[in-house]
């Protein structure tokens, strides 16, 4: 690697510096970032433990010479590995909220961590999720690095939350974030497949972002999506074999006033027409109007 740590001294070099890199590789994003310019400000900024939405205060400042062998190190591996920059740093963000990720776990970015805060932080709330101190108890299948678990933990303060994945290196990184996030009293971890280690509880609340990457764009994965796990893409050939599975166990599992958010990507068509008596309720965010459903127990036949 070439040093040029010599001639780039601020944060505004690095920063132009990597989105020159990252364009003449033809980096692909997708893991939080949409453009070679914010995926370069949140590399060099969550590298140096900055607020990864605060560019502009800090783009002048001077770094010391260590500070600059890192960011370049970091440039360098993001241009070479073309592995994600959160596993680059070990760190991902859903609205703020920092998370522990590497290799283990898929970058979180489900569109129910903008839909949660929305609904009970803000004032653009969809009016179909339950009052959050309603909610005595709630499930995050496929819970991955336990993100949403978490963040239901803090939504809902009365209630226990079980998080369910069928990896136990998923379940590792879950645990961290429980741990980092103060809510291990709160919540409970199992390992297994979907409902499987569950037998007997029912849920207020079910939440789920599972696999949901059809066959055809798992083939024209680019490398940063081929670093994460194959597992938590695949969603079979159509991509919604676990979805399919989620909506005829869930009934068993939902109290009666209860309800489940999940989140299946592009596949509203063919579930709609496979469900036509089920009544889908989707929830818009900034990037869809149909990637995400509330369904009531009430709904789901659940008596």
């Amino acid at each position: 690697m070439e040093d040029i740590t010599n001639e780039l001294v601020t944060l505004r070099d690095y920063w132009r510096y990597a989105i020159s890199r990252f364009n003449a590789a033809d980096l692909s994003y997708g893991h939080g970032t949409t453009t070679a310019g914010d995926d370069a400000a949140f590399l060099l900024l969550d590298t140096l433990d900055l607020p990864i939405d605060a560019l502009d205060p800090f783009l002048d400042a001077r770094l010391l010479p260590a500070e600059r062998r890192l960011l370049a190190e970091r440039i360098e591996a993001r241009v070479t590995t073309r592995k994600p920059s959160s596993y680059l740093t070990g760190r991902a963000y859903i609205q703020g909220v920092r998370f522990h990720v590497d290799e283990r776990v898929i970058v979180p970015r489900s569109h129910i961590g903008e839909i949660l805060f929305s609904e009970y932080l803000g004032e653009n709330g969809s009016s179909f999720l339950p009052d959050p101190m309603s909610v005595e108890s709630a499930v995050d299948i496929c819970t991955g690095s336990g993100c949403l678990a978490v963040l239901a933990a803090k939504f809902f303060p009365a209630a226990t939350v079980d998080a369910v994945d069928l990896s136990a290196d998923a379940l590792e990184v879950a645990e961290l974030n429980i741990a980092e996030h103060d809510v291990a009293g709160q919540v409970n971890l199992f390992e297994g497949d979907l409902f499987s280690p569950l037998s007997g509880r029912r849920y207020d609340l079910i939440i789920t972002n599972p696999p949901y990457v059809d066959h055809e764009a798992l083939d024209l994965y680019p490398p940063e999506f081929r670093a994460e796990p194959e597992m938590a893409h695949d969603g079979g050939e159509d991509g919604l074999d676990l979805v399919r599975r989620i909506l005829n166990d869930a009934p068993n599992f939902l109290n009666p006033e209860g309800g489940m958010i999940c989140e299946i990507g592009s596949g509203r068509e063919i579930l709609e027409e496979e469900f036509p008596h089920l009544d889908f309720v989707w929830l818009e965010t900034a990037e869809s109007q149909d990637a995400v459903f509330w369904i009531s127990a009430e709904a789901l036949g659940v008596a």
